[in-house]
């Protein structure tokens, strides 16, 4: 599954405490301890997901802090192995056909996205807007499924978004199944603004997960995309919770009648959900 436009990857085993790590071999395998050339492979496609486009050897190397020489050996090595193309002069950088491939599998080996599909589809027929599957990973959420809107104003998405937790409402649905001390732990005190609406305080938004706790499911309002408004809750298959789902629509065509109706959907296929998905 490819890694998005927004919030990044989550967090990599930082090059340095991989410096003295063994190199490749048994030995260092058999120790556990991490291997180095690994580890600057998975930093350096990661850092490509989250940058589409294509780099310099110059900006690659300031971003992620690697040798010049063993990043450009990489970088040769898996262009000729696909997972990392280059333009036409060998210049610059980004990721390859190869990473799709394994993020397609991914998706489609999953069987909680597999047994989720019949519920989506219900689900966006009975609202007529965009529906999202979507799990926890680190400070993130990464999209799993999506279903369009129906009409013809709706918000760009796609399989492998990644978005913060703490701006949308299948983030906020998410956290809400961790205990407050779960939280702090997990993200710092200030936190990103996406929009001028985004909470950026840890301790408010704790706050609103009270609420979210209480009400059954979350809300984003405007947090994440101004004009767009996004509703979410858990499926509580597992405790805490890894997987949400939520409903999204343009704040100038949501009314209170649409807004309830979207909310009742949303415990419906919640609850579907948690039945198809109970022994996995």
């Amino acid at each position: 599954m490819t890694t998005a436009e927004s919030g990044g990857p989550a967090a990599s085993a930082p090059d340095d405490a991989a410096a003295g790590a063994p190199e490749d071999g048994a030995a260092g395998a058999a120790a556990g301890a991490p291997v180095k050339s690994a580890v600057r492979t998975v930093r350096l496609l990661e850092h490509f997901a989250a940058r589409p486009g294509l780099h310099s050897l110059a900006d690659i190397q300031h971003d992620l802090g690697l040798p010049k020489s063993s990043l450009y050996m990489l970088l040769r090595t898996l262009v000729g192995m696909g997972w990392v193309e280059t333009d036409s002069q060998g210049t610059r950088y980004g990721i390859g056909v190869r990473a799709l491939l394994v993020g397609s599998s991914y998706i489609d080996g999953d069987e909680v996205v597999a047994a989720a599909r019949p519920t989506l589809d219900r689900l966006s027929d009975g609202t007529t807007e965009t529906i999202h599957l979507a799990r926890l990973d680190g400070t993130s959420v990464v999209y799993l499924a999506t279903r369009q809107s129906q009409h013809y104003l709706r918000p760009f998405t796609r399989v492998g978004r990644r978005l913060p937790v703490h701006s949308t409402a299948l983030g906020k649905a998410l956290l809400a199944t961790h205990t407050d001390e779960e939280v702090r732990l997990l993200l710092p005190e200030r936190l990103e603004a996406v929009t001028q609406h985004t909470i950026t305080d840890r301790e408010v938004l704790i706050e609103e997960l009270a609420l979210v706790r209480e009400q059954g499911y979350a809300v984003d309002r405007e947090e994440n995309t101004l004009g767009l408004r996004c509703f979410g809750v858990a499926v509580p298959y597992r405790t805490p919770a890894r997987d949400a789902v939520s409903c999204s629509v343009p704040v100038a065509r949501l009314t209170t009648g649409h807004e309830q109706v979207i909310k009742a959907a949303l415990f419906e296929a919640r609850d579907r959900l948690t039945v198809v998905t109970r022994r996995m």
